[in-house]
């Protein structure tokens, strides 16, 4: 089962604040992926530029394969003073992952230590010090398995509360046991474990949060992949070819399309059975086909989860669910990783605008529209026509 690393993160402003004194950076070279948090002295708009500014020459030097101390020398020499305080740094986390192995690295300076869990349960990660230019830096190494899970947070998680809700902060104990009870659970999607933590710590500033707060998750899960079939093919003497890729196709299926899931039924000697409670005066019936996880129509279907998945901006939850295709295919978007679309280039004249050349299908172009979305959204998507 091949593990996939299932990458979110959020932040929130300092209540009162049109800027982010936190800045996140995801960087990959050809055998790694990075990730940095790095959080900017104070707030507002001086926080935000240390924030960057550490967070982009992290991201260039490591990229660049540069020593730590080199790195780090670089970012208290390039940082400016800050006048009133007589210092000027933004406290900063990286974790580097290697494609390969999964073996890990993490430098911390003055941020909240990571959380990692191990089948669901926190085991603290073995540190060492150094000290680096005089400032201390931390170190750990490891190998990520399927289920892990690492949490980088900046000290407004932490501290979460802070004379309001609780005396001295959330706890890097108390978001380790927070995090154990989500995980205690199945968990999907390393997105809503984030949403869960930022949520979590914005109740417990009463909705107005004391400090620039944000979390990034990395967990590592099996990738999830989704085959769309779509369409009839231009040669109906293919039809069993693209049945059957569907049909061995090892993740889920999905098929949008009454004259394509019917061409799939006949091979199965079966029918496609309509679940009726599902039409909306927009979004026609989806179906249910033995060994296919989701039928739906195809023209109005696709249009519709375009629409929905413009207004998501990204994010399921921004969405109200609904039974209806258009919704059950958003969802299956959303869930997948790497999605492969196999287009049927036969045209519909009934869908067909008259003002397009015959051979340039509205089916195509939806679908062309939707990949441009889905990989804005971070997946990877491939299309085959046939």
């Amino acid at each position: 089962m091949e593990p996939f690393l299932d990458i979110h993160y959020q932040s929130v402003n300092k209540y009162g604040e049109e800027l982010c004194g936190d800045q996140v950076q995801v960087a990959t070279t050809p055998n790694s992926s990075i990730f940095i948090v790095s959080d900017g002295l104070g707030s507002g708009v001086k926080a935000s530029i240390l924030a960057t500014l550490t967070a982009e020459i992290l991201r260039t030097m490591l990229r660049q394969g540069a020593q730590l101390r080199d790195v780090i020398d670089t970012v208290i020499r390039t940082l400016p003073v800050d006048r009133e305080r007589r210092i000027a740094y933004a406290t900063f986390t990286v974790l580097t992952v290697q494609n390969d192995t999964l073996d890990f690295e993490v430098i911390n300076f003055d941020n909240p230590p990571p959380i990692f869990l191990r089948k669901g349960k926190v085991e603290p990660l073995p540190m060492k010090t150094e000290k680096i230019l005089g400032k201390k830096i931390t170190t750990s190494h490891g190998r990520l398995d399927l289920g892990d899970f690492i949490g980088l947070m900046s000290d407004g998680i932490h501290y979460a509360g802070l004379g309001m809700s609780t005396k001295f902060g959330w706890g890097w104990d108390n978001i380790g046991a927070h995090l154990e009870v989500i995980f205690s659970r199945p968990v999907y999607s390393v997105h809503s474990v984030v949403n869960n933590v930022v949520t979590t710590a914005r109740r417990l500033y009463d909705w107005m949060p004391g400090d620039d707060a944000t979390f990034l998750g990395v967990y590592v899960r099996p990738r999830n992949d989704l085959m769309v079939l779509t369409g009839p093919p231009l040669d109906n003497g293919f039809d069993y070819l693209y049945v059957n890729r569907i049909l061995d196709f090892p993740g889920r299926k999905v098929i949008c399309g009454g004259t394509t899931a019917n061409i799939v039924a006949d091979f199965l000697q079966t029918k496609v059975e309509t679940v009726m409670d599902s039409m909306t005066e927009t979004v026609p019936a989806y179906g249910k086909l033995h060994g296919i996880d989701l039928v739906t129509e195809g023209i109005l279907t696709l249009a519709a989860a375009m629409d929905l998945l413009n207004e998501s901006e990204g994010d399921l939850q921004k969405l109200t669910p609904a039974h209806n295709g258009a919704y059950f295919l958003v969802r299956e978007f959303f869930l997948a990783d790497k999605i492969s679309f196999l287009v049927g280039q036969s045209i519909n004249p009934f869908y067909q605008n008259p003002l397009l050349p015959k051979n340039i299908s509205i089916r195509r172009h939806l679908i062309e529209s939707l990949a441009d979305i889905l990989m804005r959204f971070h997946k990877t998507v491939e299309i085959e026509y046939c």
